[in-house]
């Protein structure tokens, strides 16, 4: 009968079922192996009743016998009608091991969501989103997590097969390389949310990498929801062309992040809240292995995705996920906003990025990507790229670009500052390539201040002067067309959106009164 896990510490609402709500039976299932040393496969069956209202995370313990080579466990819930606009019942699931549940602690054997209704593992192998290693006898925990419960409750079923025998050997992990062959300082694009089938992603691993090789970019970030599992397979698929960093995408029911460089193997839990607290313990984490926290698609409406986390732990915020939307023109405008705000303070500010969030065809790796100007092409070289906002945005390696401001004998780049008196003039000056018909845009702390058009060959210089007394930073953003063929209108409200999709977005060069 379940029973909570003596000593282990959960936030609030992560509680395991009652026994009033929970049923457990036991039987012997299978042939009996051809070894009569070898004890026939054995499952066992869990049934329970999950109200609305149910925890967030809800643990079934497991008895693990000695001499289990291999577990495997399905599910399936009920899926009742229910009224137009209510949420219909989806249940997650994932596993820990007899190290147990704690919040953060080493007990982590795997999640997949509600991605998978059945996944194995043994010391040897595991369904992709689960990790390797010894199954060790004890109590382990079915991990169920009722996002969304029906009116009429959520009947689920959980069957755990043991299969006994020679565990077969460890695991080996092939990590990727922390460096690729590279230009010496140059800019370089990468894409830095990405989703395989270690998560609910349709994409091999294999498939990912030749995609972003065949989108012209020279790195990406793993980001697979909730689990370290596929970095011990990304190594013979980066290459002198590609490097391959690890990460995760951490989706909690207050909103998702990326958790970019981690160390290979490294996990960061997921189960909380923004009331539980606990976020700032695992961006320390994560800062501590010299990676970078990236609140993700802030404005996301689906159910759980919406960022309620703040931005005091952040390092960026991915303010353009996947093809162009309103939910991105939200995230601009809440960035752009904050830059003033960091600025008057004396406050690092905040950098853009722009991510795929690529899962399977025909969502394009690489539309939008990150173009960074870093030392090499390492981990280290390009977190560092980022984490300064020494960046830009672009749908696609067709996009080409360029932006300076220069004035009193000094010039300064994205993500730089450029320091001169109040009433010096100050060029700004834009080229770019690869968007036909479009428009540039530059903005500063007052908004919109300069708007011009590109030819139809989509190549151009735009120039526009200012002082530091008019601007303390200024940003340039490229727009495609509306869908009617018109340029758009900045300064102008209307009953729909005021611009075309994003081609090309720029980080700010930050401009500061001195001498």
């Amino acid at each position: 009968m379940p029973t909570e896990d003596p000593g282990t510490a959960r936030p609030a609402r992560r509680t395991i079922l009652t026994a009033a709500t929970t049923a457990l039976t036991l039987a012997a299932v299978g042939q009996a192996s051809a070894d009569p040393a070898i004890p026939p496969d054995r499952t066992v069956t869990l049934t329970g009743h999950l109200p609305t209202g149910a925890p967030d995370f809800v643990y079934l313990p497991i008895e693990v016998p000695p001499g289990v080579r291999e577990l495997t466990v399905s599910y399936h819930y009920t899926k009742p009608t229910v009224p137009p606009g209510t949420p219909g019942n989806s249940c997650d699931i994932g596993i820990f091991d007899e190290r147990g549940t704690t919040l953060g602690g080493r007990g982590f054997r795997g999640w997949s969501g509600g991605f998978r209704t059945e996944f194995s593992l043994s010391r040897s192998a595991a369904t992709p989103g689960y990790l390797p290693g010894p199954v060790n006898p004890g109590t382990w925990h079915i991990a169920l997590g009722p996002y969304q419960v029906a009116p009429q409750g959520l009947d689920y079923q959980v069957q755990v097969t043991f299969r006994f025998g020679d565990p077969g050997p460890v695991f080996t992990p092939h990590y990727p390389p922390e460096r690729a062959r590279g230009r010496g300082r140059a800019w370089y694009r990468g894409d830095c949310h990405l989703h395989t089938v270690y998560s609910d992603g349709r994409r091999l691993p294999e498939e990912v990498a030749a995609g972003a090789r065949a989108a012209g970019l020279d790195f990406i970030v793993s980001t697979d929801h909730n689990t370290s599992s596929s970095h011990g397979v990304w190594g013979p698929l980066a290459g002198p062309d590609l490097l391959i960093v690890t990460g995760e995408e951490i989706t909690t029911r207050n909103g998702h992040w990326l958790a970019l460089g981690l160390t290979p193997g490294e996990f960061v839990d997921w189960r909380y809240r923004s009331r539980d607290e606990a976020f700032p313990r695992f961006a320390r984490q994560v800062h501590r292995s010299g990676g970078l926290v990236v609140p993700a698609h802030p404005y996301c409406p689906y159910v759980a995705c919406q960022w309620k986390f703040g931005y005091e732990q952040a390092d960026a915020v991915e303010v353009w996920n996947g093809p162009w939307t309103y939910d991105d023109e939200s995230a601009v405008d809440t960035w752009d906003g904050r830059l003033a705000v960091a600025l008057r303070e004396g406050r690092r500010w905040l950098p853009a990025m722009g991510n795929s969030d690529a899962h399977s065809a025909p969502q394009v790796i690489g539309f939008p990507h990150n173009v960074v100007l870093a030392e090499d092409l390492s981990r280290a070289a390009v977190l560092d790229g980022l984490r300064a906002g020494r960046s830009w945005l672009a749908e696609s390696s067709a996009v080409q670009l360029e932006f300076t401001v220069t004035g009193h004998g000094r010039q300064a780049g994205i993500g730089e500052t450029l320091t001169a008196p109040a009433d010096t003039p100050l060029d700004v000056r834009l080229t770019v390539s690869g968007v036909p018909s479009g428009t540039v845009r530059f903005l500063t702390d007052e908004g919109q201040l300069h708007q011009e058009a590109l030819p139809a060959t989509g190549t151009g210089t735009v120039t526009w002067r200012t002082t530091a007394s008019l601007a303390s930073y200024v940003r340039a953003e490229v727009r495609h067309p509306k869908p009617d063929g018109t340029p758009g209108q900045g300064n102008s409200i209307t009953t729909d959106l005021p611009w075309g999709p994003m081609a090309a977005l720029t980080n700010p060069i930050v401009i500061r009164t001195g001498s």
